[in-house]
């Protein structure tokens, strides 16, 4: 299958989806046509349980310009049988798998399942250093012990990362960007009281920010309270060229590069 892209707008990417859910059934083909329309060029389907991985696989095969990753969130660390790294490795031999995850901790809605989150962490790092595809991290409410794991993983072999839909405290992205990772801007950046969390991103270095909706969650304002779509990314970025005082396109431009430098796999455009 192969859509047209707009010539005059910012070519964007939307790091962190989930095309799969049930909130798409029925329209996903005009979700793609929307994002497309919007010059969202590229995008990147999050398989946040194992067991889904078939029906994310169908889904990046059938379109050009979406790819997936393979891995288990952390608040369904507890649901499904535990993975391996064996099993991860394997599973992304597959060249539309670009990352793995999303994993990570999460002390909000599931603090009783903390120990069996961090050992699924420890085994998609693992699997990121064997395969040197990026992890994507979800953390809420456990900066500290976020922090602490990553950088016991780093001691031991290093492997790249992106703190996805990064809404985490200073101490976290400083430490994160320390060992070389990457931030990622989500539709949070652009809400009214989320002032502190655009200050984090302005301290960034531009090269380590990408931009995603993890949608149908957390759409940006002027979408706020509705469904997200990967389309509403351009709304993300609006807010973000202005937090580092850039065009629309210059932002779009920096990174789509960024994306592609993190996310080796996903630069054939295929």
């Amino acid at each position: 299958m192969t859509e047209t892209l707009p010539a005059s707008k910012p070519l964007l990417v939307d790091s962190h989806c989930h095309l799969d859910f049930e909130d798409f059934a029925g329209e996903l083909d005009a979700v793609i046509a929307r994002a497309r329309d919007a010059g969202v060029t590229r995008m990147v389907s999050i398989c946040a349980r194992i067991r889904n991985e078939p029906r994310v696989r169908a889904l990046a095969e059938a379109h050009s310009g979406i790819y997936y990753t393979i891995g288990t969130h952390p608040m369904s660390a507890a649901e499904d049988p535990l993975t391996s790294v064996e099993e991860l490795v394997r599973l992304a031999q597959h060249p539309k798998i670009v990352g793995l995850g999303e994993t990570g901790l999460d002390y909000h809605y599931t603090p009783d399942t903390a120990e069996i989150q961090k050992t699924s962490l420890r085994i998609h790092i693992e699997a990121a250093q064997l395969t040197q595809l990026p992890l994507v991290i979800h953390a809420r409410d456990a900066d500290a012990d976020i922090e602490a794991i990553l950088a016991e993983g780093m001691k031991i072999a290093p492997y790249p990362c992106v703190m996805h839909c990064f809404s985490s405290g200073a101490r976290l992205a400083e430490a994160a960007l320390e060992m070389g990772f990457y931030l990622s801007m989500s539709g949070i950046a652009t809400f009214p009281k989320s002032q502190d969390l655009r200050d984090i991103f302005a301290a960034a270095p531009l090269d380590r920010i990408l931009v995603e909706t993890d949608s149908p969650y957390l759409a940006p304002v002027p979408f706020r309270g509705r469904r997200n779509e990967p389309a509403h990314v351009a709304h993300t970025a609006r807010v973000g060229a202005q937090i580092f005082g850039l065009s629309e396109a210059e932002f779009a431009a920096a990174t789509s590069a960024n994306f592609d430098r993190l996310f080796t796999r996903a630069g054939g455009g295929a």
